[in-house]
C-alpha cells in the first residue's frame, strides 16, 4: 500500500505551488544569514560595543514585532498571494535603501533601513509560513513548513559567504567605513524586486477561509458526519476565541523564546571564535566561513529532521533537541577549548527544527483564525529585538563565552512546551 502524500489534499496536487512558495524561504535566509555577520564588522570599524552591535537586530526584529499585525490584516483581507508580493516589494526597497545611503556612513540611516526590510521580511513571512501548512493534508502540516524551511537553512548557509565580500573590501579610511555594503545590498534588492515581479505573473492556489477550517480543523461534512470533538485528532477545529486557545498562547510565547534565542547564538558567533579570551582563537576576516558552517548544520538539522518526522512526533523530537541545548550551552560557556567549539555548532543542529515546529504546533486546529494567529506568531520574532542587547551586555561585562549561559532558560521553556504546552484543550 503506498504512503499518503504530503502535498495531495482532497484530491488535488499542491506539488508545484509548495515548490513555488519554498523558493521564497531562500530570501529571507540569505538577508538573516548576511545581516548576522554584520555585528563584528561594524563593532571594528564604527568601534562600537557588543550591546550597541545588536542594535542590528533590535531594527530588524523589532520591525517584526511592529508590522506582523498590520501585515496579517493586509493577508486577510487580500490574499496570501498579495502579502507575499508586498513583502517582497518591501524588501527590495530596503535593500536598496540600505545600499544607497551608505556613503553617508551613518549606522542610524543603516538601522532605519534594516527597519524596511524586517517590515517586508515579516510581511512575508506571515503569508508564506501558514501557507505552506495548508498545501497538504493537515496532519502532515509540520512535515511541510519544516521542509520549506530547510530551503530557508540553505539560504543562511550563503548569506555569511555574501559578507565575505563586505569584510574583504572593508575601507578605514574615514568616509568609507560603510562602503563595502553597497554591492551586495543592491544585487539583493534588485533580485528581490525581480521575484516579486514573477510572483505577480504566477497563479497560485487561493485558501479561503472555508479552505482553513479545513486546513486546521474540520467542519461537519454536507453529508450530516459527526463534527470531530477529540482534541488530539488532526483534524479538530477549536471553536473558541483566538486568545482562549492555550495551545496557541503558550506557542506564541515559545516561539519569542526561541527566535530570541537564536537570534543571541547566531550573531555573537563570530565574536566567541574570534575573542581573545578563546582558544582555539581566529582572526575576525574569517568569521563568515564560521557562521556559514553552522548555518550548514542548522540546514543538516532541518533536512534530517523533516526526514525524521515521518517516524517521530513533532512534539517529542522539539522536547529533544531542546533539552540537548540546554545540555550544551553550559559547555560552551565552560570555554573548554575544542569541546566548547565543537558543542556551540551542536546548538545550532539541534535549533534546527524549533521555529518551523512551533509555529505549525501552534495554529493546528486554529480553523479561521489561522491568518490571525499567524500574524501574532510572526509578531512573537520581536523577540530577536530584546535579547542580543542583554547577551552582549552579559558579554561585555563578564566575557563572551559567559554570554551563552543567558539563553539556557529560553530553551528550557520551549522543552516544557513540546512536553506539555502544546497539547490542544477542548
Amino acid at each position: 500500500m503506498s504512503k499518503k502524500s504530503i502535498f495531495i489534499k482532497d484530491g488535488v496536487n499542491y506539488t508545484m505551488p509548495f515548490m513555488a512558495i519554498s523558493t521564497l524561504f531562500l530570501t529571507w535566509g540569505i538577508a538573516h544569514g548576511l545581516l548576522d555577520t554584520l555585528d563584528k564588522n561594524f563593532q571594528e570599524l564604527l568601534h562600537l560595543k557588543k550591546w550597541q552591535s545588536s542594535f542590528i537586530q533590535v531594527s530588524l526584529y523589532g520591525a517584526y514585532f511592529c508590522t506582523a499585525i498590520p501585515a496579517g490584516l493586509y493577508t486577510k483581507k487580500y490574499g496570501y498571494k498579495k502579502g507575499i508580493i508586498f513583502g517582497l516589494s518591501l524588501f527590495g526597497i530596503g535593500a536598496l535603501l540600505a545600499a544607497g545611503t551608505a556613503p553617508l556612513q551613518s549606522f542610524v540611516l543603516f538601522l532605519f533601513c534594516l527597519l524596511v526590510i524586517g517590515a517586508g521580511l515579516a510581511t512575508l513571512e506571515t503569508g508564506a509560513n501558514p501557507y505552506t501548512t495548508k498545501l497538504g493534508p493537515p496532519e502532515s502540516a509540520e512535515r511541510r513548513i519544516n521542509i520549506a524551511q530547510s530551503f530557508n537553512g540553505f539560504a543562511w548557509v550563503v548569506g555569511p559567504l555574501i559578507a565575505l565580500s563586505i569584510y574583504g573590501n572593508r575601507s578605514h579610511v574615514e568616509g568609507e567605513k560603510m562602503i563595502s555594503i553597497i554591492l551586495p545590498f543592491a544585487i539583493i534588492g534588485l533580485s528581490v524586486l525581480a521575484i516579486a515581479f514573477l510572483f505577480s505573473r504566477l497563479k497560485l492556489p487561493k485558501i479561503d477561509e472555508e479552505d482553513l477550517v479545513h486546513a486546521h480543523g474540520a467542519a461537519p461534512t454536507p453529508g450530516g458526519d459527526m463534527e470531530i470533538t477529540d482534541p488530539s485528532h488532526p483534524a479538530y477545529i477549536s471553536k473558541k476565541p483566538l486568545w482562549k486557545n492555550r495551545h496557541f498562547k503558550l506557542g506564541v510565547a515559545s516561539q519569542a523564546c526561541y527566535v530570541a534565542a537564536q537570534t543571541g547564538v547566531f550573531s555573537y558567533l563570530i565574536n566567541f571564535v574570534t575573542d581573545h579570551d578563546m582558544h582555539p582563537r581566529f582572526d575576525v576576516q574569517y568569521g563568515p566561513y564560521f557562521l556559514s558552517l553552522g548555518f550548514f548544520l542548522f540546514m543538516m538539522g532541518r533536512f534530517s529532521g523533516s526526514a525524521l518526522m515521518r517516524y517521530f512526533k513533532p512534539p517529542r523530537m522539539l522536547a529533544f533537541y531542546a533539552l540537548m541545548i540546554c545540555v550544551l550551552l553550559p559547555i560552551v560557556s565552560l570555554k573548554l577549548g575544542w569541546v566548547s567549539f565543537v558543542a556551540l555548532y551542536g546548538v545550532f543542529f539541534f535549533m534546527s527544527i524549533m521555529f518551523p515546529t512551533i509555529f505549525a504546533l501552534a495554529i493546528r486546529s486554529l480553523g479561521t483564525h489561522t491568518k490571525q494567529g499567524a500574524s501574532f506568531l510572526v509578531m512573537s520574532v520581536g523577540g530577536g529585538a530584546v535579547f542580543p542587547p542583554i547577551m552582549g551586555y552579559v558579554s561585555d561585562i563578564y566575557g563572551m563565552a559567559a554570554g551563552f549561559f543567558v539563553p539556557i532558560p529560553l530553551f528550557a521553556f520551549i522543552a516544557y512546551y513540546a512536553i506539555e504546552g502544546y497539547k490542544i484543550k477542548a
